[in-house]
């Protein structure tokens, strides 16, 4: 569980963006987000391959040397 220290004198705000900092870093809100709904399996894997065709677009292409 990731957790920010409070120093005396420092303003709230710097430290929930640090804690923001740090839940986004460790993925927690985007797994929190993810288990929101139920996503049924075939709809998981038309995701996961829509990731995977997207993810194997942006890729340069090899000549293999």
């Amino acid at each position: 569980m990731p957790s920010v220290k409070v120093r005396t004198g420092e303003p709230i705000d710097k430290a929930l963006r640090a804690l923001k900092k740090k839940l986004d870093k460790e993925g927690i809100m985007k797994s929190a987000k993810a288990h929101r709904f139920y996503d049924k399996p075939s709809v998981k894997s038309r995701a996961k391959s829509k990731a995977a065709l997207k993810y194997k677009k942006s890729k340069p292409k090899s000549f293999g040397y």
